[in-house]
């Protein structure tokens, strides 16, 4: 934007120049700043006056910014004059960048310039820092170095070249170790010489002996005057710790705390209660189209969107704006993704924070940054405010006293009063994000504070396609694979997976692609990719003895058999006893897409994992190691059927909570009799399972034979030669994409808005429509009457 400031004063006492720089600076920042839509600024003319100064600034708009000509489409008078030379490139291309700008005011009293560069010379504070230190380091430097010492010299020269010849004025001592022989003006060019002395009584009766010696009587004899003098010893001993204080104040005063948030409370030490929160408006590249997988989470957050943007459409009905909303769901499944993509698309001020940033080792600091927090939100409404990871400071209350556990609880109490003393007109949503709602205060979670819970899931199969879909886009394919079908494909191969971890095998197959040096990534590299993420990283330079290798072949041979009979055990994709992760062998499965399980189902999964021990068992007349996870595996889902599902009948229809891997319980919801009957009932589960897969591998021994071999032959099997040793499989499965959603209505996930979210995105017009002439004025004088 090239801006033409010419200055024309009119008078002839220069008062207030200040007051004319400030008003032509902010002009300058006003109309650099992106202009309103339909706003034609080309030869737009402002007039600033200064009644101090009878001085007034014309101000003339001649072109604008490269990439603002949309905001002129019809301007015809735009370009150059004829005659006119056209502004630079570095005048007229790109934004202006306020770290350089550079401003010349003429007038007949004065001339200006003000860069503002790197280097902040025009800030006043920083003028006086470095004033201060260039003559404080000045004034050491000359006192060391420049300053005119003396010469050292002996008591017997002393005697003998000066006291003797008479041209000593007096003697000075100083600090009671060295004496300062002062000459007398004229008789020698040297100012002073100095000796040191053991002691003043010692130096006393030397003198006096030696102008006895001399015959200097009375008047004539020297006098002496004691003194003391700092030698900078001092000072070089105190000078690392004045270093030191100095770098912590000036750290602490111009820190992230302060520095970072200018105009912000008040420095220094008082900058550690202010928020650490960032205010986010279009640095975030996130876009909802971006986030897949959890449509009905994304129709939420719009309508939030929706809430700031059009209050009308929802006041008019007398409903009340929400709060706001906390996020749920496991690991992985999007949760900040889906925050980030609101950053991107809200058009407004995004505020985040994390709820551990909250709470430091200083007391009372976490009240403070949440009433800093809410204040920032206030300023900046219509806002959201997100806050990852609420758990950190919105645990439930009354769980001991303790200091860091007090401190927890007064910040979470700020936090329900912050959030409680909305209003409906203050247009501040909050958001939250977490994975363990369970631990949260119900005060917390009621409505009035967080009005809704959007639990997100794990995707479906369908909602596993639009994710792949996503995390394809940028990948370089080859030209084989479309990508609509593979997606489908890839979805149907990794059931349970979440959001993450699809972007992580999208990116594994890129990687693996990399290293194989392909032109392109084809659909081996993905199935590697998935089995990399479920395996493990595949180890096929770890040695094994040829007999543990034949234990692993038996092992593995037995769970798959076993599954491939068992009619509820999950269809076997591929089985391999090439070590991955820590395990020795590797089976994958395409477990089927239900979310409700029968006792019979959940037996025929047990059946299929105690396979291995079972089949080691009847080959080897033994048992190994190996099989330490499938026992985890087993007794987890014996206890579920029986303490959690209700599953045994001598326990009967009831449900406890198991406690989480790593949780401490200090008492059971239940009495020592029922331990003991759920305990006994665990093993006898686990035994009619382990029995039953006897029996069905005992009367399959010739297949599980057949597959061991073909294992330690080829190492790794897949269907098709599952197919080839056992006949196909006695019961119907699901192996596509379309298979698995058939029934369900669509192909693809349903991503239709309803009516009054089609543009959730947009203002709705006002009643009363701005004229141009009043915007322009509005953007120029910042809402200032003009």
């Amino acid at each position: 934007m090239y801006l033409l400031l010419k200055v024309q004063g009119v008078g002839q006492i220069a008062l207030d120049r200040r007051s004319l720089l400030s008003q032509v600076l902010g002009t300058y920042r006003r109309l650099s700043s992106k202009p309103p839509k339909g706003v034609n600024y080309r030869n737009f003319k402002m007039t600033l006056s200064c009644s101090k100064l009878d001085c007034s600034a014309n101000c003339v708009l001649s072109s604008c910014t490269e990439g603002f000509e949309k905001y002129f489409p019809n301007n015809k008078n735009g370009g150059p004059k004829n005659g006119e030379s056209k502004p630079s490139n570095a005048e007229g291309k790109g934004n202006i960048s306020q770290k350089s700008i550079t401003c010349t005011i003429s007038c007949p009293y004065f001339s200006v310039t003000l860069t503002q560069g790197d280097v902040p010379w025009d800030d006043k504070e920083f003028r006086m820092y470095f004033l201060c230190g260039t003559a404080f380091w000045t004034a050491v430097t000359y006192y060391f170095f420049f300053r005119d010492g003396g010469r050292e010299v002996t008591w017997k020269d002393f005697v003998n070249g000066y006291l003797a010849k008479g041209v000593v004025d007096r003697l000075e001592v100083i600090n009671k170790r060295y004496v300062k022989v002062i000459f007398t003006p004229g008789k020698t060019p040297q100012q002073y010489v100095w000796f040191n002395i053991g002691s003043v009584d010692t130096f006393e009766r030397n003198l006096e002996t030696a102008q006895l010696e001399m015959g200097i009587e009375g008047e004539n004899r020297l006098p002496v005057v004691y003194s003391t003098e700092s030698d900078g010893s001092f000072l070089l001993s105190m000078l690392p710790t004045i270093l030191i204080i100095g770098f912590l104040l000036f750290m602490l005063r111009r820190g992230p705390a302060g520095a970072g948030r200018p105009g912000r409370g008040m420095g220094g030490l008082f900058s550690v209660s202010e928020t650490t929160a960032k205010v986010l408006r279009d640095e975030i590249d996130v876009k909802f189209k971006d986030v897949a997988g959890c449509e009905e989470a994304k129709l939420e957050i719009m309508e939030f969107v929706n809430f700031l943007k059009n209050p009308k459409q929802y006041q008019d009905l007398g409903a009340k704006i929400p709060k706001g909303a906390i996020l749920t769901g496991p690991p992985g499944t999007g949760k900040t993704l889906l925050a980030k993509a609101t950053a991107g698309e809200a058009n407004v001020p995004f505020i985040t924070v994390n709820g551990s940033e909250f709470l430091e080792m200083f007391v009372g600091v976490g009240p403070a940054r949440v009433r800093d927090l809410f204040v920032l939100a206030r300023k900046n409404a219509p806002c959201i405010l997100f806050i990852d990871e609420i758990d950190a400071v919105g645990r439930k209350r009354g769980r001991g006293n303790f200091g860091g556990q007090s401190e927890q609880e007064n910040t979470l109490n700020q936090l329900l009063v912050e959030m409680d003393g909305f209003n409906t007109a203050t247009n501040v949503v909050v958001l939250a994000g977490t994975n363990r709602p369970d631990i949260l205060d119900p005060a917390l979670m009621r409505p009035g504070r967080f009005d809704r819970q959007i639990y997100i899931g794990p995707p479906d199969i369908k909602g596993r396609a639009s994710i792949f879909k996503v995390h394809l886009r940028p990948l370089k394919l080859d030209t084989e694979l479309d990508k609509e079908s593979l997606a489908r494909k890839m979805a149907a191969l990794t059931p349970g997976f979440s959001g993450a971890d699809i972007a992580n095998v999208c990116n594994e197959a890129a990687l693996i692609a990399a290293r194989h040096l392909s032109d392109a990534i084809n659909q081996k590299h993905f199935e590697q990719a998935i089995e990399r993420v479920i395996g493990g990283l595949e180890k096929k330079t770890q040695v094994l003895q040829p007999e543990e290798k034949k234990t692993v072949a038996y092992h593995e041979a037995g769970h798959a058999v076993a599954g491939w009979f068992l009619e509820h055990a999950d269809p076997l994709l591929k089985v391999s006893i090439i070590p991955r992760g820590k395990g020795l062998g590797y089976a994958q499965y395409l477990p089927k897409e239900q979310y409700l399980y029968t006792k019979e189902q959940l037996l025929d999964r047990m059946c299929m994992t105690l396979g291995g021990r079972v089949s080691e068992e009847i080959f080897f007349g033994r048992i190994t190691t190996g099989a330490q996870d499938d026992l985890k595996k087993v007794t987890q889902s014996a206890y579920a059927q029986i303490v959690q599902f209700g599953m045994n009948e001598k326990v009967g229809q009831v449900s406890f909570d198991l406690p989480r891997q790593g949780e401490m319980v200090l008492e059971k919801p239940y009495s020592e009799a029922t331990a003991c009957l759920i305990d006994t009932e665990v093993r006898n589960l686990i035994n009619a399972a382990y029995q039953r897969t006897q029996q069905l591998l005992t009367e399959k021994k010739a297949e599980v034979e057949k597959v061991a071999l073909r294992l330690l032959e080829k190492e790794v099997l897949d269907k098709n030669d599952m197919v080839e040793l056992l006949g196909r499989r006695p019961f119907a499965e699901k192996s596509t994409y379309e298979e698995f959603v058939e029934g369900t209505g669509s192909m693809d996930e349903d991503t239709s808005l309803p009516e009054g979210l089609k543009d959730w995105n947009k203002e709705r017009g006002s009643e009363k429509e701005e004229s141009t002439e009043e915007e322009v004025a509005r953007q120029i004088t910042g809402g200032m009457p003009f």
